[in-house]
């Protein structure tokens, strides 16, 4: 029998594979490949939507693949570990859009997998910390990569060292942990596969999945550009490249309260009020000019976007405790959707190359539109009961 911490640790590294490489080592490699000319902003934003594509794809195809665990986690981080050093060759622009289509598949495929097998299996240990320090995964993993490619940039390192330099981690982290993932049929993980019940839509599990989605379009922009926008505000990297970082790093510290404050607040109110806070972090750079509005940017969203998904996935178990892994699956789907058109978006809202102000307002008012209606659908439950 594996012990908790364990297991939470098992599924914090798988994340950290999953999101801080597979989803988002692109976002602070990618002023590096600006300032080499290997990439215009609009064909960056490409790249960014075949990854959320492909994560989209993953999503779905998830509701299969995450029936077995042991497989599709470690398939996953080999699949991330391979595309992405992958990407340091010099090939078209359709191969690097095709190599982070995968990268997004494999994503999708643990995020969904980790989040459903880590779920169950913590469950009866009733210790919520466990389950946030799975999902500091997340955090660690971007600011690991930050980190990473902040020292490469300092060093006056090429993309390519960088995008090899991350494959490698994701291999090593997938050599670490792909036994963790096995299931014992003597304990209750065995019911993860077997007869587990269909899943039924209701108004509620409709809602939560359409917000979900105006989230994922919401926070995008700045999880994409922000180290973009931070180097049009100071072009000193030294400085600037340390938003990535700051990023992650409070994401992962925030997530490890999300289970005290869901338990104090509920899991649909703090995701409201979260959502909240994320909102006027993206307004903050449309609004202000400097370096200063970028950093508090980071802190809102870096602060808040892993309590959203947490608190999110909590409800979703809450609502579906038998079938949490198809209504995760179909959240997923809803927010790639929503990533898959934020970058391409940017260049319909702006007026020149690097202006990002319409966009970010049109992100903030969506989010801040969904953040009410998960307020007011948690103050009716209230009232319910």
């Amino acid at each position: 029998m594996k012990s908790p911490l364990s297991i939470s640790l098992a599924g914090m590294m798988a994340l950290l594979v999953a999101m801080g490489i597979g989803r988002f080592a692109f976002t602070p490699i990618l002023p590096l490949l600006l300032q080499e000319g290997s990439l215009s902003l609009i064909d960056g934003g490409r790249l960014a939507s075949a990854n959320y594509i492909g994560y989209l794809l993953g999503a779905v195809s998830a509701t299969f693949i995450a029936k077995k665990p042991d497989r599709a986690i470690p398939f996953g981080l080999l699949i991330i570990g391979i595309v992405t050093i992958a990407m340091a060759w010099h090939l078209p622009l359709s191969a690097w859009i095709f190599l982070r289509c995968i990268a997004g598949i494999a994503s999708a495929w643990v995020l969904v997998s980790v989040s459903a097998w880590s779920l169950h299996v913590l469950a009866h240990h009733k210790r919520p910390f466990l389950n946030g320090l799975v999902f500091a995964g997340v955090g660690i993993g971007i600011a690991l990569a930050g980190l990473i490619c902040l020292l490469i940039i300092t060093v006056h390192g090429s993309a390519a060292l960088a995008w090899v330099s991350l494959g490698v981690l994701a291999l090593l982290l997938m050599a670490l942990t792909w036994r963790s993932f096995k299931l014992s049929p003597q304990t209750a993980e065995a019911n993860f596969i077997d007869q587990a019940p269909v899943f039924k839509w209701n108004t509620q599990s409709v809602w939560i999945t359409i917000v979900y989605g105006l989230f994922g379009f919401g926070y995008i922009i700045p999880a994409t550009f922000l180290p973009v926008m931070a180097r049009n505000a100071l072009p000193d990297p030294s400085v600037s490249g340390w938003s990535w970082p700051l990023f992650g790093t409070v994401a992962a510290i925030s997530v490890l309260f999300t289970g005290r404050l869901a338990h104090r607040l509920g899991n649909l109110r703090l995701w409201g009020v979260s959502q909240i806070i994320l909102s006027a972090g993206v307004v903050l750079p449309a609004l202000f000019a400097g370096l200063l509005p970028v950093m508090l940017a980071a802190l809102c969203v870096g602060g808040t976007f892993l309590v959203i998904t947490l608190s999110a996935i909590q409800e979703a178990k809450s609502i579906a405790p038998h079938t949490s892994r198809v209504l995760i699956a179909a959240m997923t789907s809803a927010f790639a959707l929503g990533q898959i058109m934020g970058p391409l978006a940017v260049p319909f809202f702006s007026k020149r190359p690097g202006d990002f102000t319409l966009i970010l307002l049109v992100s903030a008012a969506l989010m801040f539109v969904g953040a009410l209606i998960l307020l007011n659908k948690s103050r009716i439950t209230a009232l319910k009961t």
